[in-house]
């Protein structure tokens, strides 16, 4: 009989990789795991794990099925949630995942505020690269995502917005010298929605200058601080380092990039969810309707060819490097 003890047994293999990392995870034996995926692969009648060297790794149905245990695993525990949550709604559980700029400087003050005025709430928070946080929602695994647009099919409704822009920034010194071919631009870690648009710019620009990966958010804005080369960031991401001076905004074809935040909860938005949107909504975030976009808020139940790339013309005046507004490519 399936338990739901093997079913995350599964999920904690597929997730580490390893016996003994699933069995670290879950705090039980090494043999606990190897039996209770055993048992399990007997009821199913199909191979789960297949030897390699001295471990075990998932075969092709076990990987499958453990997409599958996922889903079940998380819609059970929304379940239990949402049953404590009926109840009472400042007793139940908020689950939120977040890209890193939004997790490093939207939402800390945001949650701080929320915490004091629904104390009884649990709250929990998951930053990742956008490429893992959409991921998540499909798994039944947070209750609400804050990141940009959500990718074409996600089962996902968008409750609320908040204008951001990207923009080009350096110190003063990069700024001043500030040459298409010769500049590095910083670029995030793979899987980085930040780093994608990083790609596709300067490809429509038809350049292609250094590039230099730092891995995260706040590296790359330390970096463009420490006068290693200019980035594209999120203006939410540098507002004390543009008005202390220490970054500033290069003027550049196709910028600012206007990609507004996305509040985005799955098939099931929970007592608990309805309050943080009600929340984000008191502190300036835009009901989608208002601009005439996505769904309702759900109830709270419920270059020449050949050539040398092209290079777009710039000046250099006293606030920064200056272009035209507008070139053919651009975004």
């Amino acid at each position: 009989m399936t338990t739901e003890s093997r079913l995350r047994t599964l999920v904690a293999l597929a997730a580490t990789g390893s016996v003994r990392s699933a069995a670290s995870r879950l705090t039980v034996t090494e043999s606990a795991v190897s039996a209770s995926i055993g048992a399990l692969a007997r009821e199913l009648g199909v191979p789960l794990v297949e030897p390699v060297g001295r471990g075990l790794r998932l075969t092709a149905s076990g990987a499958i099925y453990a997409r599958y245990a996922r889903r079940v695993l998380g819609l059970l525990d929304e379940g239990a949630a949402a049953a404590a949550a009926e109840l009472d709604p400042e007793r139940g559980r908020l689950r939120l995942a977040a890209v890193t700029t939004a997790g490093e400087h939207l939402l800390p003050a945001l949650l701080a505020e929320f915490r004091r005025q629904h104390p009884g709430i649990a709250l929990a928070l998951e930053v990742a690269p956008s490429a893992q946080v959409w991921d998540l929602i499909g798994a039944h695994e947070v209750d609400l995502i804050i990141a940009g647009a959500p990718p074409s099919g996600a089962d996902a409704n968008v409750v609320a917005t908040k204008p951001n822009e990207l923009i080009v920034v350096a110190a003063p010194p990069i700024a001043a010298a500030f040459d298409w071919m010769h500049t590095p631009w910083l670029l995030r870690e793979q899987g980085s929605a930040t780093r994608t648009r990083v790609e596709s710019y300067l490809k429509a620009q038809r350049v292609a200058p250094p590039r230099l990966v730092l891995g995260s958010n706040g590296a790359v804005v330390a970096g463009a601080v420490a006068e290693l080369g200019c980035a594209l960031i999120s203006r939410d991401a540098i507002a004390g380092e543009l008005a202390d001076g220490r970054l500033v905004q290069l003027s550049v074809p196709g910028m600012p990039m206007r990609r507004p935040w996305h509040a985005v909860v799955g098939s099931y938005s929970g007592a608990a969810t309805w309050l943080f949107v009600q929340h984000l909504r008191s502190s300036g975030w835009r009901s989608p309707g208002a601009r005439g976009a996505v769904s309702p808020v759900p109830a709270p139940h419920g270059g020449r060819n050949g050539g040398e790339p092209r290079r777009p013309r710039t000046r250099v005046s006293a606030g920064g490097v200056d272009g035209p507004a507008a070139v053919e490519g651009g975004l």
